[in-house]
C-alpha cells in the first residue's frame, strides 16, 4: 500500500489521534454506501500514515456519485449534536484549533456556543473583528440559541471541515481527508462546500437532494450555516474574513427575525 505520512512536531496532545478517530467514524458510515474515507495505516503522537490518494480530473459523474454517499454518511448519525466520534473521548480540532465536543441536545444553542462564539472571540482578540463586528455575531447567536432554526432532524454523522481542499477527487472517485466530525446538522457540511467552492458543485447538490431531500428554504439558511467556518477563518486568516462573518450574521439576523416573526403570527 502506498502511504502519505503527516507529521507535526509541534502538534498538540490528541491531534493526529483526533483525526484518525474521526477518519474511522466516517468510514463506518463508507461500509453502508457512505461517502470514501482515505484510509489509515498507522497513528502515534505527532504522525498519522494514511493511504496515498492519487488525484484525477473531477468530473459531474463522480461528483454526483459524492453527493449522493454523503447523504449516506449523514444519514448514518450521530450521539447528538456536539458528540464526537464514538469511541474517542480525546481533543478535538478543526485545522490547528481546538474544537468543542460537548453533545447538546439541540443544534442551535451547541452551533451558538460551541461553534461560532468561541472563534469569533478569538477573531476579535487577533485583531480581524472589531467590537461592533462582535455584536452582530453575538445577536446571531442569540437567535441560534433561542432555537429560531431548530427542526427535527436528527444529528448527522458530520465531516465537519468539508471545504474543497478536503474533497479529492480520485481515480475511483471522491475521497475525503482531514476531518473535524462531530455531530451536526447536515445543511452545515453543504454549507461549507458552498463557501469555499467545489467541483460540480451542483451535481453534488442536486444527487444529495435526491438520495435525502433536504428541507424547504436550505439555500435561505446557508449563511447561518457558514456562521462556523467563517468564524474559524476571522480567527487565523485576516479581517476580510471578519468583514464576512459579519455579512452572514446580518443574514442571520434577518431571515431569523422573519422567521420569528412568522411563528408569532400563526
Amino acid at each position: 500500500m502506498s502511504l502519505h505520512a503527516k507529521q507535526r512536531v509541534d502538534a498538540p496532545p490528541g491531534f493526529f489521534e483526533a483525526e484518525a478517530a474521526g477518519l474511522g467514524w466516517l468510514a463506518a458510515a463508507e461500509s453502508r454506501g457512505g461517502a470514501r474515507i482515505v484510509g489509515v495505516h498507522a497513528v502515534s503522537p505527532g504522525r498519522i500514515d494514511l493511504e496515498a490518494v492519487s488525484t484525477a480530473r473531477p468530473t459531474a459523474e463522480a461528483a454526483r456519485r459524492f453527493g449522493a454517499a454523503l447523504a449516506v454518511t449523514h444519514a448514518t448519525g450521530a450521539d447528538a449534536f456536539g458528540a464526537p466520534p464514538e469511541g474517542y473521548d480525546g481533543p478535538c480540532f478543526i485545522g490547528r484549533r481546538p474544537m468543542s465536543v460537548r453533545p447538546a441536545p439541540t443544534w442551535g444553542a451547541f452551533s451558538a456556543e460551541q461553534r461560532v462564539l468561541p472563534y469569533a472571540v478569538a477573531a476579535l482578540d487577533a485583531g480581524n473583528l472589531d467590537r461592533s463586528g462582535l455584536d452582530v455575531v453575538e445577536r446571531a447567536c442569540a437567535l441560534l440559541a433561542e432555537g429560531v432554526f431548530d427542526d427535527d432532524e436528527p444529528p448527522a454523522r458530520l465531516h465537519g471541515d468539508l471545504w474543497s481542499g478536503n474533497v479529492l477527487f480520485g481515480d475511483g472517485g471522491v475521497v475525503l481527508i482531514d476531518p473535524a466530525a462531530h455531530g451536526g446538522h447536515r445543511e452545515s457540511d453543504l454549507a461549507m462546500l458552498a463557501l469555499f467552492g467545489c467541483p460540480f458543485l451542483d451535481d453534488v447538490l442536486g444527487a444529495y437532494d435526491e438520495r435525502a431531500p433536504l428541507r424547504d428554504g436550505w439555500r435561505d439558511r446557508v449563511a447561518v450555516h457558514q456562521l462556523h467556518p467563517l468564524a474559524v477563518h476571522a480567527a487565523g486568516h485576516g479581517p476580510g474574513y471578519g468583514a464576512a462573518l459579519v455579512s452572514a450574521a446580518d443574514e442571520t439576523l434577518r431571515l431569523g427575525y422573519d422567521l420569528r416573526g412568522a411563528a408569532r403570527a400563526r
